[in-house]
């Protein structure tokens, strides 16, 4: 959801997928305003710090940041962050590219073509903001009637190809449950079945580009998804009280979970290092600070 910024960037892909390991720790940093980080693509590669019960300062292992730096820092909207990459894979850590795949944000570069599409197709595209947290970004139709799913995978592939190019090791693809959502919140009825074909299109879209992928969310069709995702990432599992069975399950499988949340009243430490979850506290503006890991 969140995130400004960019375009261009070359290293070399992957030449295998990479997986995450169950019970690494991870950073989730998708926005920056810190200039003195410009070398770094405005991630701050270096943070360590206590975990929550105490002791020495720790290092994240993953960190998960935007295809394209942010534009305070880049001064556009199409840099990609191989800056970024390059510097997490110098500290021995793994970069996961964050890409929106459920709604189209107006500061991406591609944003025009989403717009595009819409107004030559009958307005059967783009629908209602996504919240009033983040009105420049549009819940998408994922129907297909007039070629839209097609249309929204073509633009996901040239960015996923970006990814890869850039380095990333993995991509994670953001708001995958528009099924779950009311008609009168998103613009679209959407079924569960069509979420499926979606979901589905877009692991394998990473998979063929060397990437391994993260389910975010979209806790209700874990059991038929698990199987074609290597990690899950959840947004305020305890806070929703979603945690288990599903997720809790994924990690007992071997498969890393990255969970954050926002509150600290459900920052619940205790159950997450029990159930070998890799759970952090973040606030809802995702610059490197706060960041507090469970372990």
């Amino acid at each position: 959801m969140l995130a400004l910024a960019a375009g261009g960037g070359a290293a070399a892909a992957p030449a295998q997928s990479w997986e995450p390991p169950a019970g690494a720790r991870w950073q989730y940093q998708l926005e920056s305003s810190d200039k003195s980080l410009k070398s770094t693509g405005g991630i701050d590669v270096n943070i360590c710090q206590p975990p929550a019960g105490g002791g020495r300062c720790v290092r994240p292992q993953v960190f998960d940041i935007d295809l394209y730096e942010d534009g305070q820092v880049s001064g556009n909207d199409h840099t990609v962050n191989t800056a970024a990459v390059n510097a997490i894979h110098r500290r021995g850590g793994h970069a996961v590219c964050y890409l929106s795949a459920g709604t189209a944000e107006n500061f991406r570069p591609d944003y025009d073509k989403y717009v595009q599409f819409d107004r030559t197709h009958g307005h059967s595209l783009i629908g209602k903001p996504f919240s009033g947290r983040f009105p420049n970004e549009y819940w998408l139709n994922l129907n297909n009637n007039r070629g839209q799913r097609d249309f929204i995978l073509r633009q996901l592939a040239a960015r996923t190809r970006k990814c890869a190019n850039a380095g990333f090791d993995a991509v994670e693809f953001d708001n995958v449950e528009t099924y779950a959502q009311p008609t009168r919140v998103t613009g679209w009825h959407v079924s569960a079945h069509t979420q499926l074909i979606f979901n589905t299109a877009l692991a394998k879209m990473a998979h063929s580009n060397g990437l391994s992928v993260g389910l975010k969310n979209d806790l209700g069709q874990v059991p038929r998804l698990e199987p074609k995702f290597d990690f899950a990432i959840n947004e305020q599992c305890f806070q929703y009280d979603e945690c288990a069975p599903g997720l809790r399950g994924w990690a007992a499988s071997g498969k890393a979970v990255f969970s954050v949340e926002y509150r600290k009243t459900t920052f619940r430490c205790g159950l997450a290092n029990r159930w070998n979850l890799s759970t952090i506290h973040k606030s809802l503006n995702l610059y490197a600070r706060p960041w507090t890991p469970c372990r």
